[in-house]
């Protein structure tokens, strides 16, 4: 769900799936009633309610009346700050896609009851409380097991948080964004040598080294539909693409690229920039001429169920997937310390650059010089650096090239035309799901739905 709803709709992919109203993500044509946009949203609420109850039950009364004291207490007292965490990445999302949610923690009743609605700018505090309260109590940086938030994972979504802050808030927080960003990167991780060993089966050996917080998907213990199932499955064509070469039993002939993304890289035999080599060509087209049509539009298989070295994954069935999807990573973390000094946050511009041209020699692109970093190159190497991991309809919304009757930048099926076309401002939120209104009749709609 967070895949569809964060890519979707954006210049970057394009699904041939006619299940339900899954084509008005293409179109942008949702309503609150969208089956999607509600399901987004009910996971959003399912992850807060089940964190909420983890924490209610892990404070130090009730550990001490339940007997639990030295390590075992000290080890909980940590669990008790991912949970912490784990909230405030869902109230991120939910302030991120939705806005004005509904609004509830530990502290209030189990059971049926309004929760109220909170507005963007009180859910952005809280949310930035809560990760400056639990930052000293998580393990450091690339110290906790893999998969774990630690305090690298709390400090990117700080970075995120400031950066967006002005599209949250109506306040810049470039030079907060900045310096969140920094420490990140002052943290010890560096990047992956090799750009697609960041998305194959064995990622977490890999990929460890760059990836901050993934979200872990093993074939044998994970087995799920969705998530990287789907990422890589969906992306695959039987007849245009060889499944096992992507370590996988059978396409599904979901996703593939729309033209706007294909736009942004100049060699797509890959030979200038190995982020291009993740399209396929051969019996496909630029263009996106028929939603449904799966070669109408290059195949775009980022993510691979084989390892590093070609071999299987642990299910050998090639059904479900080992791949972990990289949620946060350190080159988005360079290219986010680049654009808060580029917006005028206080940091080092020299900085700033050589963390890009790091993210383009790794890619084998060429280096750019100071007077090339500009916001317009950092919005679309943000696409070639980080498309399909959920970044770029919230990158088209901070860029001011999303919603909006004034926005000229269109990409195909915007609006529902196969060109493109402006659509209403009010598209830079989702709707509250029509259904959470019937039920809860204190909650007001987002304007223009």
């Amino acid at each position: 769900m967070y895949w569809f709803t964060q890519e979707l709709p954006t210049d970057e992919a394009i699904i041939a799936w006619n299940d339900g109203d899954l084509p008005e993500l293409n179109r942008l044509t949702w309503t609150p009633s969208n089956t999607f946009v509600r399901t987004m949203y009910n996971r959003l609420f399912y992850q807060v309610t089940v964190c909420n109850e983890f924490i209610r039950e892990t404070t130090d009364e009730k550990l001490s009346g339940r007997g639990v004291s030295g390590a075992l207490a000290e080890n909980v007292k940590q669990y008790r700050a991912e949970a912490r965490f784990l909230r405030a990445l869902s109230y991120f999302h939910a302030l991120d896609m939705y806005g004005n949610v509904p609004f509830v923690t530990e502290n209030d009743p189990v059971g049926a009851f309004l929760p109220k609605q909170t507005t963007r700018a009180e859910l952005f505090s809280y949310i930035e409380s809560e990760l400056l309260a639990i930052e000293p109590e998580l393990a450091a940086a690339r110290q906790n097991e893999y998969g774990r938030a630690d305090r690298g994972a709390a400090q990117t979504l700080l970075a995120k948080l400031y950066l967006n802050a002005q599209v949250y808030t109506g306040q810049p927080k470039f030079t907060e964004a900045a310096t969140y960003a920094k420490k990140v990167i002052d943290s010890g991780y560096t990047l992956t040598p090799v750009y697609n060993n960041l998305f194959v089966a064995n990622n977490n050996i890999t990929g460890a080294s760059e990836i901050i917080f993934p979200i872990t998907f093993d074939g044998l213990r994970t087995k799920t539909y969705g998530g990287m199932t789907f990422l890589v499955h969906a992306g695959v064509n039987n007849g245009t693409m060889d499944p096992a070469a992507y370590g996988v039993n059978g396409g599904w002939s979901g996703f593939r690229a729309k033209s706007t993304l294909a736009d942004k890289f100049t060699d797509l035999t890959g030979a200038n920039d190995d982020r291009a080599r993740n399209f396929v060509t051969d019996g496909h087209k630029k263009e996106n001429t028929d939603i449904f049509t799966f070669t109408d539009g290059y195949g775009l298989q980022k993510y691979r169920n084989v390892t590093s070295t070609g071999g299987k994954g642990n299910d050998t069935s090639g059904e479900f997937i080992d791949t972990d999807f990289p949620m946060f990573r350190l080159g988005d973390v360079y290219l986010m310390y680049a654009e808060a000094v580029v917006r005028g946050g206080a940091g080092s511009a020299a900085d700033a650059l050589t963390y890009v041209n790091r993210v383009r020699q790794r890619a084998k692109a060429s280096t750019i010089t100071a007077g090339q970093l500009t916001l317009d190159f950092l919005l679309d190497e943000r696409a070639r650096e980080l498309h399909m991991e959920c970044h770029r309809r919230t990158d088209l919304i901070r860029f001011g090239r999303f919603g909006g009757t004034n926005v000229t930048y269109n990409w195909p099926w915007k609006g529902g035309v196969l060109q493109g076309r402006p659509v209403s401002e009010a598209l830079n939120l989702y709707p509250i799901p029509s259904s959470d209104l019937t039920a809860n009749p204190t909650l007001k709609q987002n304007p223009g739905y």
